[in-house]
């Protein structure tokens, strides 16, 4: 493996960790599973993904 590979990997594993990556899952999955529909735009989608996490209470430690 080289140098470039490296850090091609270290960086994919880096925003697979951070969610920056999430968006493009998103889009993947969506055109596996619902490849009748348009997905939702990038902004729509961090929206979505940032209210559900204000909603999940259940996701507190306490």
């Amino acid at each position: 493996m080289t140098a470039g590979e490296r850090l091609r990997r270290l960086r994919g594993l880096w925003r697979d960790l951070t969610g920056e990556s999430a968006y493009e899952h998103y889009l993947v999955r969506h055109r596996l599973e619902h490849p009748d529909h348009e997905p939702m735009g990038e902004r729509q989608f961090w929206r979505e993904r940032a209210r559900l996490a204000e909603n999940d209470v259940a996701g507190g430690c306490c």
